[in-house]
């Protein structure tokens, strides 16, 4: 049966999505079965252990503080109260700090560092998933047990002011709120200060017991400017001024009540050197956690601050206003909180937390009882139990204190076994939808691979067998050996497993599908084996019939595809597409050298050999390479043979030297942005860069960088367009100064700071009025389809609006990136593409290849914490989402996006020129088709 190429490549991309989605339903786990919406009650409160004797406390313990105030600054790193800015900037924090009634910690925030799963977790205790993030952008109601809900129900009254977050995962919990919008990042001021502007009225009432604040103007700087930002120290005085003004107030009304009250100063995530959040750096998970009361002893000095986890404060804040600590809470109780309390107390404290963590425990892993955390505290139970007889008869030996240290230990080690265990298994994968998704997308990304030769020849159809009796055969042992695969794993595994609860007719689907594709594509590759051509020996062939570039792009493209497996080369993925992208430019280099140095060579010696009738035939002749339709020296047009004539002038030295300065390119702009994981901490240029001790030089960098931008792209625009493009640079300039990244030359004031609504909008008119004109020419040229070059002028001016667009969106120190797109793209087409002859299938290779270095040279990683989200803010004094979420996925993926159509207007241009040399229109969606799979 035969299909034809489009329909084939078609077929295989929504296999390949298929696959795709049987991985994610793997790799984004269900939470267990105990976390579910059940909360803990008064009633299920355990009695306190002892033995031959009844206790006297079967209850809570009472509440340690009457009133908790939660000041939570979105984004606040360690280093911003413990380092030197803390020192700088928040004198006040760092006085209470080292020598004040208070304890700090540095907390353990666990990826992803976003704000809905790091409130989450703060308040149930539970470490949340990677599904978290995209459950980030439209926050539903928490129904799991938490602090809110245990509060309330207490009696407790609770107020909350700041990110609307907190109102979308827990409405009706709150007696007064006012919420703030968190994605509109442009504005750092007012967010701040509608949560501030409650604070006078509400500390001096006596109405309320938990009051909520959570400021976001730091993190909505850092996604603006970065962490190195001359904006951060101010706002973190403001943050200090707050914890003082409310410090003050809740220490003039201690007298007031029999109980002491509590301050707590956090940060829900860090904020990464780049400014943005979500990915598991030092910068981003370790936050600081300060515990402000007058129930803690005074230090005489300051010691270095211990690590704790932030799912710790779920149960200390709970047994410490008296709730039952939440169902599904994974943290440890923090015991220098209770330093003060007696050890009793403390030992109370302890066994509720290790009970609360011991029934979890029994709920998630079926043997239990082997757990080394879940026996630990039965022992520590029974030498509690001891210590409580000893205790209620009265002892006071030396005996009883060194059992109560014994017990306290046992019960700490045994919190932090469970908890660990815990934590290892509340994120359970489900490995067998992910292998067989991942076996899914393999065979269709090899069948793609293999069948290429065939989808772009001449007659672009590929061939299924269906009929052969070999693969009928093969086909049936295939399916009983996947079916009996099936049936063992469904029994054997003691985890939930999605294919093994789905029914018998969709697993036997999916287990056909995959033997259908492994029959096909071993049909595939024993075909391109038993029917080979001879092979032709030429200058410009390694010993058969493909080209030395047909073996780069194929090796490059089938081993960073087979890198993908391993998660260190996702980590690092910059390193391979940096290789890759060398290695093609010596490629380059060397079909240069060989065109200027070789073909002379042998175009005097075929001048003596050859005849008119073999030239000819030389020139109909055409053969599919390997996997790409080439014709490196078989097809010349004009131009090429005049630059082999040319020879020994200026621009055979400018074709030699060009692989070169975009080689030299590529090294300056890696040492631009660290990326990936383990050397994105590294200093670089983007960071020297965006300190506010340099900002003359950036600002020197960005005028220079969008005047030459100006004078590479005003040479495809039309009169009116080259205005336009003239002055939204200017307005782009206008802009970065308007919001403090450069200065004006004339202005150089730095206080003197907006939001750039106007600039940007400004901008906004300009780069509209290019993509009209572009698509105005687009329609003018579907009246007479004859007209390539009004078609080819529109797309040119799509191409030179989306350039602008890109200027506008990407921060200043990234312009110099745009810059080297726009001139390795003049580079090829004016020195190498004349040159050498590469067709359409190899070029569309390559400029994918460079359209992937383009978006990791931006600073781009695997990691969310990259994407810049102020991006989708530029020009815009709300949120509004569709516009943001387009601006943000258009910043992050400019270098691939840019590639992809100066890919299309230049082969647009070309095809005036030489129609031969163009690839059928079937060819390029069957390579579209292919690039998004190996993607």
């Amino acid at each position: 049966m035969k299909l034809r190429s489009s329909l084939f490549a078609c077929c295989g991309l929504l296999v390949q999505v298929f696959g795709m989605a049987v991985f994610l339903r793997g790799f984004f786990p269900v939470p267990l079965k105990s976390f579910g919406s059940a909360k803990a009650k008064l009633s299920d409160t355990p009695e306190e252990p002892v033995v031959g004797l009844t206790s006297n406390w079967t209850k809570l313990p009472s509440p340690l503080f009457r009133r908790v105030v939660i000041m939570l600054v979105d984004a606040l790193r360690e280093d911003f109260v413990f380092g030197p800015k803390g020192r700088q900037f928040m004198p006040y924090t760092r006085h209470l700090v080292e020598q004040g009634s208070s304890h700090s910690f540095i907390a353990k925030a666990w990826p992803p560092t976003v704000t809905m799963p790091r409130i989450k977790a703060m308040m149930t205790g539970r470490i949340p998933g990677f599904i978290d993030v995209i459950m980030n952008l439209n926050s539903a109601t928490l129904l799991e047990d938490n602090l809110i809900w245990q509060a309330k129900a207490a009696g407790k009254r609770t107020l909350f002011y700041g990110d609307d977050t907190w109102i979308r995962l827990f409405p009706d919990h709150f007696v007064e709120y006012d919420g703030t919008t968190s994605f509109f990042v442009s504005d750092y001021t007012e967010v701040d200060e509608n949560v501030t502007r409650h604070l006078d009225k509400v500390l001096k009432r006596n109405d309320w017991d938990l009051l909520i604040l959570h400021y976001l103007g730091l993190d909505h700087i850092g996604h603006l400017a970065g962490p190195n930002s001359h904006l951060i120290g101010p706002k973190l005085s403001d943050m200090d001024n707050i914890v003082q003004k409310i410090h003050v107030e809740l220490l003039s009304k201690e007298g007031e009540t029999s109980l002491p009250s509590l301050l707590i100063l956090c940060g829900d995530h860090g904020m990464s050197d780049t400014g943005s959040h979500g990915g598991s750096s030092n910068h981003e998970v370790n936050t600081p956690l300060v515990l402000i009361s007058p129930a803690f002893r005074k230090k005489d000095s300051f010691a270095a601050s211990e690590y704790v986890e932030q799912t710790d404060l779920t149960s200390t804040l709970a047994l410490g206003f008296g709730l039952p600590i939440p169902r599904n809470n994974l943290g440890s109780l923090i015991l220098t909180v209770l330093e003060e309390r007696p050890l009793r107390e403390q030992l109370r404290y302890l066994h509720l937390n290790g009970y609360q963590l011991s029934m979890l425990v029994q709920e998630s892993i079926p043997a239990y009882e082997k757990d080394a955390g879940y026996k630990l505290f039965g022992i520590a139970q029974k030498s509690h139990g001891s210590w409580i007889k000893l205790y209620l008869e009265g002892n006071t030996s030396e005996t009883l204190a060194n059992l109560g240290k014994k017990v306290l230990r046992q019960y700490l080690d045994s919190l932090k076994f469970m908890s660990s265990s815990l934590s290892k298994i509340v994120a359970q994968y489900d490995m067998y939808s992910m292998i067989v998704g991942t076996i899914i997308v393999v065979e269709v990304i090899f069948l793609l691979i293999a069948s290429t030769p065939e989808a772009l020849g001449s007659t672009a159809e590929f061939e299924v067998p269906v009929s052969s009796p070999f693969y009928s055969l093969l086909f049936y042992l295939l399916c009983l050996m996947f079916a009996a695969i099936h049936v063992v794993v469904c029994t054997s595994t003691k985890t939930s497993c999605y294919f093994c609860n789905v029914s018998w007719l969709l697993a036997a689907t999916v287990i056909v599908l995959i033997s259908a594709l492994q029959c096909v594509l071993l049909s595939t590759i024993w075909k391109r084996f038993t029917n080979r051509k001879p092979q032709h020996k030429s200058g410009a062939t390694v010993g058969s019939n493909w080209s030395e570039l047909d073996v780069v792009l194929l090796l490059g493209t089938f081993g960073h595809t087979l890198s993908l497996g391993a998660s260190s080369f996702i980590e690092e993925e910059h390193q391979t597409w940096y290789f890759l992208v060398n290695t093609l430019l010596l490629v380059f280099f060397q079909d240069v050298c060989r065109k200027y140095f070789k073909a002379s060579d042998l175009k005097g010696k075929s001048k003596k050999s050859r005849n008119p009738e073999d030239d000819d035939c030389n020139e109909q002749q055409t053969t599919i390479h390997g996997l790409f339709e080439t014709s490196y020296y078989d097809q010349k047009d004009d131009k090429s043979k005049a630059h082999m004539r040319l020879g020994g002038s200026h621009e055979k030295w400018l074709a030699l030297s060009s692989p070169w300065v975009i080689l030299m390119f590529c090294r300056v702009l890696r040492c631009l942005n660290q990326t990936g994981i383990k050397w994105a901490h590294k200093p670089d240029i983007g960071h020297w860069l965006t300190s506010s001790s340099h900002r003359i030089a950036l600002s020197i960098l960005t005028a220079i960088s969008l005047l030459l931008i100006f004078i590479l792209v005003q040479r495809t625009c039309s009169s009116v367009s080259k205005a336009a493009l003239a002055l939204g640079l200017v307005g782009i300039y206008c802009y970065r100064a308007a919001i403090g990244n450069v200065i004006f030359p004339w202005k150089p004031d730095k206080d003197d700071i907006s939001k750039g609504i106007i600039e940007a909008r400004f901008v906004y008119i300009f780069i509209l009025g290019i993509l009209f004109t572009g698509v105005k020419d687009l329609l003018k040229s579907e009246v007479d389809s004859s007209d390539t070059t009004t078609n080819s002028r529109g797309l040119w001016e799509i191409y030179n609006g989306l350039v602008l667009l890109a200027a506008l969106l990407l921060r200043p120190h990234n312009l110099p990136v745009l810059l080297f797109i726009l001139m390795v793209q003049l580079i090829m087409t004016s020195f190498i593409w004349r040159i050498l002859d590469y067709d359409a299938a190899q070029i569309t290779i390559i400029y994918y290849w460079f359209g992937q270095a383009s978006f990791y040279f931006q600073g781009n990683s695997n990691s969310i914490a990259t994407v810049d989200i102020s991006a989708g803010f530029v020009g815009f004094e709300n949120y509004v989402e569709l516009p943001a979420v387009f601006l943000t996925i258009f910043t992050t993926y400019i270098g691939p996006l840019l590639w992809a159509v100066h890919l299309t207007c230049y082969m647009s241009s070309e095809r005036s020129r030489s129609e031969s040399w163009i690839c059928d229109h079937r060819h390029i969606k069957q390579l579209a088709h292919f690039h998004l799979c190996c993607l």
